[in-house]
């Protein structure tokens, strides 16, 4: 019988919310409505179909029934044994497998007792070798398709293998998984970033320039350059310049930090409102100017009334301070039979607004 006519003996039978049951729980509920004259009865008070009915319905049932016990079980989809390891995070990874029916009693009859996972250590290994002494067993469920297991150790390459462990002693291997790396549990040691050393206590007027090319020994051209473009523009300093050049000729009651000596409310001895603190801070700050290009090998190239030497392919580079004020660089290219002439000319003006900075040899102690 069809799962509609099942429906339909128990609509006859008065079987509640007989429309949501599975056809096991309808052939259930039909054969608990005709056990006993009870049932007849009560089914026959509510107008639900006649005792003729349920005598029929309960002989179609017990004929479903043996027809149902006479078919072969539905078959099984044959699965391939097989075996997944998947690293959690540093201390634990999740395994999940599946054991083929075939295999399962292939390994019974070879006497397998238990079910087992070994986990094996193989970072830097190939061929499937392993570390020795690493290899560990842990015992599963035999009706278990995952297990979590915990790391031995982290930031490591490892194998799982699935077997059976036999009643007299011995392995049945089932399958091995592919080899994954554990993640490390700390950061990693390894540092790619590639930083530029450099000095923030180097006077500007002694900063390392780019070394001439060969067969040159001058080593002051950046300064040479220097005072050549600012000079007809040298000003009266500002910034940085201005509070050396006042510091040089009046202090004016200024200390070194450049704050009057009463302009914290306090006295020498640090007498306030407060309870007073000395410490000594510095800060230091720069720039540079880099003048660079190319032209041709054999051309002659100034820079102002300064020759600049040029490198085997014609490049040129060169640092120059980068103080306030203003500076022009008149740059010019001369061929080697003097006929052709190339030039720019570059102008830079550079302002410190404000300079509260001074290098460390310079901290002094104050109250704040």
């Amino acid at each position: 019988m069809t799962l509609r006519q099942l429906r339909q003996i128990a609509s006859d039978l008065g079987v509640s919310l007989y429309s949501r049951k599975s056809k096991e729980e309808l052939l259930s509920a039909i054969s608990s409505r005709q056990v006993g004259t009870e049932t007849v009865a009560d089914s026959s008070s509510v107008g639900f179909g006649a005792p003729d009915a349920g005598l029929a319905a309960s002989a179609a049932a017990t004929n479903l029934a043996v027809l149902e016990a006479e078919l072969p079980p539905p078959p099984r989809p044959d699965s391939e044994t097989r075996v997944v390891f998947l690293p959690r995070d540093p201390q634990w990874a999740y395994v999940f497998w599946e054991i083929s029916e075939l295999d399962r009693q292939q390994a019974q009859r070879a006497g397998a007792s238990q079910l087992c996972l070994r986990v094996a250590d193989v970072t830097g290994l190939t061929n499937g070798g392993a570390h020795p002494h690493t290899l560990q067993e842990v015992p599963v469920d035999s009706h278990a398709s995952e297990w979590y297991l915990p790391v031995p150790l982290s930031d490591r390459d490892y194998r799982v293998e699935l077997g059976y462990r036999k009643s007299g002693g011995g392995w049945i291997a089932l399958a091995s998984s592919a080899v994954a790396r554990v993640p490390a549990l700390h950061p990693s040691e390894q540092i790619l970033d590639q930083f530029v050393p450099f000095s923030l206590e180097t006077p500007p007027a002694t900063f390392p320039s780019v070394a001439p090319p060969t067969g040159s020994s001058d080593s002051n051209l950046h300064e040479r350059l220097y005072q050549t473009a600012t000079t007809g523009w040298r000003r009266l300093g500002r910034g940085s310049e201005a509070f050396h050049e006042l510091e040089d000729t009046d202090s004016s009651g200024l200390n070194a930090s450049g704050v009057g000596l009463w302009a914290s409310g306090r006295n020498e001895s640090g007498a306030g409102g407060v309870a007073p603190r000395q410490r000594a801070f510095w800060l230091v700050a720069d720039a540079e100017l880099i003048v660079y290009g190319a032209t041709d090998p054999s051309a002659r190239l100034t820079i102002g009334d300064e020759e600049v030497p040029l490198s085997s392919d014609g490049t040129f580079r060169v640092q120059v301070p980068f103080r306030d004020g203003q500076q022009v660089y008149a740059i010019q290219a001369v061929a080697a039979d003097g006929e052709q002439k190339r030039n720019i000319t570059l102008e830079f003006e550079r302002r410190t607004p404000e300079d509260n900075s001074n290098p460390s040899d310079q901290a002094v102690a104050e109250w704040f």
